[in-house]
């Protein structure tokens, strides 16, 4: 290639989606953390609707969206930004804030991405270890601080191992930062909480001028293909995001599904399944472990299994049963949470692990 690429790219790691089935395959798809259950009727069908308008742009700063999560959150319009998906919020958030050559601090390991985002403007990645319970260790993660760390990232719950920060560590830690340094608390998966501590972030946020928020409508809100997601930051930080966003970067039918979804009338039916994949995602944990399987205390829509060197080889096998799951060479396999026979499939799958493991 003539055209040299920038050594920034050049040394960015390729990001592995989760896999997907073949055309016309019939597989449960439990590799990519969706929803197992569709938009709601009265989303799609406002989504239809908007179908015809496809010749215009969109509304570019989101206007009807803001102001909806604005209201949900308890802030005003001027404290939200919306994105394609919380990903590129995410990546927003660093142009707006990194220079070549800053430091980002965030767990690891973590949500994949991370470490692509952070590469891409150019700042350099400062992995810290998760505990052996798949949980961000905050003290170490505090300690990896220097006076060239402008950011730190906060997955919770952590994408792939599935724990959720508490409160009291979350408020700990931002005491602790120096306020020059920005938090960003990734929370894509908060929906799923139901911990005794659980992250209070509005309280979070009116408290910590340097801390930014990030939400999504792909998990929950089962909107994962129309990539919508947000940022919500004292208007000063967002504004600076605004700025580096993308022109007309959420597409009109996502701006209208995500309107729909956060309605009170959606309300009690979001619930409703959102309850269902906690009620899956407790007994597929009470399931693994009662089959000796040591696995972390997810809070997500997702289960980790410690794996190890078996993980490649376990996850084909998965695929050969017709159950796609996500490994992480040499790690682990993340499963999502997926309708109740799916999960009984991942239940006889580990099962059977198991006992080969310990027949061996």
């Amino acid at each position: 290639m003539s055209v040299p690429l920038r050594p920034a790219v050049e040394r960015i790691p390729a990001y592995v989606p989760g896999a997907r089935a073949a055309t016309g395959q019939r597989v449960h798809k439990l590799s990519s953390n969706e929803n197992p259950y569709g938009p709601l009727p009265t989303v799609q069908e406002a989504v239809a609707q908007a179908a015809g308008t496809l010749n215009r742009y969109p509304d570019m700063f989101a206007s009807e969206l803001t102001e909806a999560v604005a209201a949900r959150h308890g802030v005003t319009p001027e404290h939200v930004v919306a994105g394609c998906g919380s990903v590129a919020v995410l990546g927003h958030v660093l142009q707006a804030f990194c220079d070549p050559g800053d430091e980002v601090v965030h767990a690891w390991r973590s949500f994949e991405a991370y470490p692509i985002v952070i590469r891409l403007q150019g700042a350099t990645p400062v992995p810290v270890p998760v505990d052996a319970d798949g949980r961000h260790d905050l003290p170490a993660m505090l300690a990896a601080v220097t006076d060239r760390t402008r950011a730190v990232l906060l997955c919770s719950p952590n994408n792939p191992t599935g724990p959720a920060l508490r409160h009291t560590q979350v408020a700990h830690t931002l005491a602790a930062l120096p306020d020059d340094v920005l938090v960003v608390l990734d929370e894509a998966y908060v929906e799923f909480v139901r911990d005794e501590d659980p992250v209070d972030s509005r309280a979070l946020l009116a408290a910590h001028p340097n801390l930014v928020v990030l939400r999504t409508f792909s998990k929950a809100y089962g909107l994962a293909g129309l990539r919508v997601g947000y940022a919500v930051a004292r208007p000063d930080v967002a504004r600076g995001i605004r700025t580096a966003s993308t022109p007309f970067g959420v597409n009109h039918l996502a701006q209208v599904a995500a309107v729909a979804s956060l309605q009170p009338d959606a309300q009690a039916e979001l619930d409703r399944r959102v309850d269902a994949v906690v009620a899956e995602r407790h007994r597929v944990l009470t399931g693994l472990r009662a089959q000796g399987w040591t696995v972390p205390d997810s809070q997500g829509n997702l289960v980790w299994l410690p794996t190890g060197p078996a993980t490649a080889d376990l996850a084909a096998d998965a695929a050969a049963h017709g159950v796609l799951v996500r490994p992480f060479a040499g790690e682990g396999i993340r499963v999502s949470i997926g309708e109740p026979d799916s999960n009984d499939r991942v239940l006889e799958l580990a099962g059977r692990w198991r006992e080969h493991h310990q027949a061996g």
